[in-house]
């Protein structure tokens, strides 16, 4: 239990670094959460600070969400044949990036650092993911209905790739918590308002 402790506090604090956030302050000295959506995610940064730093954001967010993991799988390895603390710290991660701890419990939707984890649990799946969220959004040019469908897939194509029940659970759990931060882009999406990646 200890274990499983340490891995929700780890992935919790590292989820919790609010990337967009820091990087905005650090440029500008405006707070992100008080531009367009709110959100400390990569696509509210692209609004504030253009392209480049929207890749350099959704980047180190990812890298932030597979750390955990990683560490916990390295050096956590209670009920290792189920994967629980890597699974732990990943939930945690999620958490902590909409509801960080340094920014008053808000955040972003989770999207860059929920691919991180799912890269660092099975890096064939998360790469599928990456890669079907790009070609959705580039085609749509909706960030938001990338994300959505992209999360969503994440559970089957664990389960295709043979990965262990737990792996599975946190990836449709994490694509439910994803959704359900998306659910204001969701009421746009539908009303035809959403905005586009690019016009």
């Amino acid at each position: 239990m200890l274990q499983i402790l340490l891995a929700l506090v780890m992935g919790y604090l590292i989820g919790s670094i609010p990337t967009g956030y820091l990087i905005v302050k650090a440029k500008t000295g405006e707070d992100i959460r008080k531009v367009g959506s709110g959100s400390t995610g990569a696509t509210n940064v692209k609004r504030v600070l253009g392209k480049k730093w929207f890749f350099i954001v959704m980047i180190l967010d990812a890298i932030k969400g597979a750390l955990p993991v990683v560490l916990a799988a390295l050096f956590l390895h209670a009920y290792a044949q189920y994967g629980i603390t890597p699974v732990a710290a990943a939930v945690a991660v999620l958490v902590g990036h909409s509801k960080s701890i340094f920014l008053k419990f808000t955040g972003g939707k989770s999207v860059a650092s929920g691919v991180g984890t799912i890269i660092a649990l099975c890096w064939p799946v998360g790469l599928i993911i990456a890669a079907i969220w790009g070609i959705i959004t580039w085609i749509s040019k909706y960030v938001s209905l990338g994300s959505i469908i992209a999360l969503a897939i994440s559970p089957f194509l664990m389960w295709a790739f043979k990965q262990p029940l737990g792996y599975i659970a946190y990836a449709a759990v994490g694509a439910v918590y994803i959704i359900w931060l998306h659910r204001e882009n969701i009421k746009r999406l539908i009303k035809g308002e959403e905005n586009k990646v690019r016009q």
